[in-house]
């Protein structure tokens, strides 16, 4: 299933070295940072718009450009869905009561 992650994470490494004017992603990494915060801002308040319509198809599709756009932040940044998997992977089996409290330490 992280296969699609890996192939989405190659081909928004891809679009860095494109024309703006050609791509979507590129469009946005060349904006910069603001402008992938405010997309993620926005598919973020879409996503909690569906889930409280209750309407699972939209949660799905709203999730998805949430997550998009999320990967776009992470390759501007220079990393990738598995630092994001490795970070989900040692949290895995902690309480998240635990868990939180370690991150205020």
């Amino acid at each position: 299933m992280s296969d699609i992650l890996q192939r989405l994470a190659a081909v928004l490494e891809e679009r860095k070295a494109s024309d703006p004017d050609s791509s979507y992603v590129a469009r946005l990494y060349d904006k910069g940072l603001d402008a992938i915060l405010k997309k993620i801002g926005e598919e973020a308040t879409e996503t909690v718009m569906a889930a409280k319509d209750g309407d699972s198809e939209k949660i799905v599709c709203e999730t998805a450009d949430l997550w998009f756009h999320s990967m776009v932040l992470l390759a501007q940044q220079g990393l990738g869905p598995e630092d994001v998997l490795k970070e989900l992977d040692r949290r895995f089996g902690l309480s998240g009561l635990e868990e939180k409290a370690n991150r205020r330490r």
